[in-house]
């Protein structure tokens, strides 16, 4: 019996770190990705996303499910979307491509966007991570402006859920909407903001708000996916993790749930990809959990220092990212002005004094007139 559950438990940890999903939905023809089984490295999501928008990463990704797109067109945006709660989605299976996520840990498109502004500081590109589950928004550049008006965090997004174009008022008919707490709920968010009972079904149905609008606002300002600074919007939905907690993976609820999300995510990326002119990558992660123990723990400014000792071999200093490109310029710079004194030098070695060049006319004209 101890090796049954041994093996059980095994077969569950095997499941929980090969089960989860790396997708791409939406993907224009200058960026190619290979269809296989290749398994992607948790960690290495946000260079696939940056490598995929043409820029350079710090080191280099031996993963072949993506291939040398075309450099002189890069797509206009990145969109990707981490659905927490589930190992995999039933999305439609005609231009997706998924691949196997393995160490599944907690990342952030942080560097993206870093480079995004580094280039594109000027043009104020749109940068849009969201994270209803843990009301944490960043919006730099046009999204200032443009998304000031979209609910982001919990008290917003359920004082949206109530008003007339809400998504509420077009789902479907299933267990979500037929429970009559659902139906009931705008009288009792009356009387209390803190209605815990019901807080995951609210949390899911804010998370498919949120897709609705931005989709909704791009729509009135599609100058935006005209420009020529990439976007990127960045999207964590913890939703459906909280609806299994819930009521249980097996529950009907949970189930037309998955459903809803899985036609609300297709109908998101259709409309990002059009309003991006078929320009744009959509990807979709899907975690049923992270992994802890491949996370780093975290340390302290002052242990880093306490660490740093000076070296009794008078070592240099690390080459940075630039070293290569400085080094190139030096190098045929100090090669091209060598070969052209060198052959400055050879030419006048061996000019001819006799010849009537203009130097000895103009020479002989000086010593005659004298």
């Amino acid at each position: 019996m101890e090796e049954e559950g041994v093996d059980l438990s095994l077969i569950n940890e095997i499941r929980s770190v090969l089960g989860n999903e790396f997708s791409i939905l939406r993907s224009p023809g200058s960026v190619v990705f290979r269809n296989g089984n290749w398994p992607i490295p948790g960690d290495r999501i946000p260079d696939v996303a940056a490598l995929s928008m043409g820029f350079s990463v710090k080191e280099d990704l031996s993963w072949p499910g993506l291939a040398v797109g075309n450099l002189f067109h890069r797509p206009r945006a990145t969109i990707m979307v981490m659905v927490k709660g589930v190992d995999k989605l039933a999305v439609p299976t005609g231009n997706v491509i998924s691949y196997p996520l393995e160490n599944a840990v907690p990342f952030s498109l942080d560097s993206v966007a870093n480079s995004i502004h580094s280039l594109f500081s000027e043009e104020t590109p749109v940068v849009l991570q969201l994270a209803p589950s843990e009301e944490r928004v960043y919006m730099v550049g046009k999204a200032n402006s443009v998304f000031e008006d979209l609910s982001v965090t919990l008290r917003q997004l359920r004082n949206r859920l109530f008003q007339e174009n809400s998504v509420l008022n077009s789902l479907p008919l299933n267990s979500l909407s037929r429970n009559n707490e659902i139906n009931n709920l705008y009288c009792v968010f009356q009387l209390t903001l803190t209605f815990w009972s019901l807080k995951a079904d609210l949390l899911f149905l804010s998370e498919l708000q949120v897709l609705r609008d931005i989709s909704s606002l791009l729509s009135r300002h599609k100058h935006l996916a005209k420009d020529h600074s990439p976007d990127l919007y960045s999207l964590e939905l913890a939703g459906l993790d909280e609806l299994s907690k819930r009521y249980g993976e097996d529950s009907e609820q949970f189930r037309d749930a998955s459903r809803i999300l899985e036609d609300a995510l297709q109908k998101f990326a259709d409309d990002m990809y059009s309003l991006y002119g078929e320009n744009a990558v959509v990807e979709l992660v899907t975690v049923k959990s992270f992994d802890t123990s491949f996370v780093r723990k975290s340390r302290t400014i002052l242990e880093v220092k306490q660490e740093i000792t000076e070296s009794p071999y008078n070592l240099a200093y690390k080459y940075n990212l630039e070293y290569s490109v400085v080094f190139n310029l030096v190098l045929w710079i100090m090669i091209g002005l060598t070969l052209a004194v060198i052959v400055v030098c050879y030419n006048i070695w061996n000019m001819d004094p006799g010849y009537d060049s203009i130097i000895y006319r103009m020479t002989n004209q000086k010593i005659r007139m004298d």
